[in-house]
């Protein structure tokens, strides 16, 4: 590999951590980076992605947790489910085609980012829909069904993350980007549980953009919590827009 190409991975790196860290989809900017890495497979820019991601949402997520104390009630059961999740995503990684996938995720994409366009008002305060154990559930079953997308595809978890704490549990932008980042901690060590047993993880280029992906991890959550859910929530949309984009440029070219 020559030093540009290292170089643009590190930049890559960063950008990817600090978009992760606002508000997920980190993914987008960071895995096709690793794809242009000459005789790269597809399976080893997966698990190295992993590496680099989760060093930026560790620090995401302390830095979260630091400052925004999430509330366990939610934080515990959406962290187990996705774990769980990401294991389970992972083992079904080789078995479901990504082209039966592509097409659905991009109508939801479509759905969320209409969604929260037309509902300015959506997650700017928190105003919770449960108090009992529907409150619980409810969090689990985003960390499960979220978990296991991840493991198997993975594209704009984060965001999904972000959308359903807001939509479902009733949290605004701002600690249901912090719960998010929790959760994907978690969805990404499910996916290395897997990953690094079968020998997929390119190490020295994984840790190289994973401390990039860290210093931005650290700057983006920093910045999200200075500026508030509303900042949260332009960065949301922007990037929910660059995924649909992304997907639909694939689903023309095949690629």
């Amino acid at each position: 590999m020559d030093l540009l190409t290292l170089v643009l991975l590190i930049l890559a790196g960063f950008a990817a951590g600090w978009v992760d860290a606002v508000v997920g989809g980190g993914g987008l900017i960071q895995l096709p980076a690793l794809l242009l890495v000459p005789g790269i497979a597809p399976l080893q820019a997966l698990a190295t992605n992993k590496v680099a991601s989760i060093m930026g949402t560790s620090v995401a997520a302390v830095t979260y947790a630091r400052r925004l104390k999430p509330d366990p009630r939610t934080a515990v059961p959406l962290a187990v489910t996705a774990l769980i999740g990401a294991i389970l995503g992972a083992l079904l990684a080789t078995l479901i085609p990504e082209d039966a996938f592509t097409p659905i995720i991009l109508v939801v994409l479509v759905g969320v980012g209409a969604f929260t366009v037309l509902k300015p008002q959506l997650g700017v305060h928190t105003v919770q829909r449960w108090h009992d154990a529907r409150h619980t559930i409810a969090a689990a079953a985003i960390g499960l069904v979220i978990g296991l997308y991840d493991g198997a595809l993975g594209p704009g978890t984060g965001s999904f993350f972000v959308i359903l704490l807001v939509s479902v549990l009733g949290y605004a932008f701002m600690p249901a980007s912090a719960l998010g980042k929790i959760a994907n901690l978690c969805t990404n060590l499910g996916a290395l549980i897997f990953f690094i047993p079968a020998g997929h993880v390119i190490w020295p280029l994984g840790l190289a953009i994973g401390a990039a992906n860290l210093v931005g991890g650290y700057v983006g959550a920093r910045m999200a919590v200075s500026k508030g859910s509303r900042f949260v929530r332009i960065v949301f949309i922007v990037v929910v827009g660059a995924l649909i984009v992304k997907l639909s440029w694939d689903m023309i070219t095949g690629a």
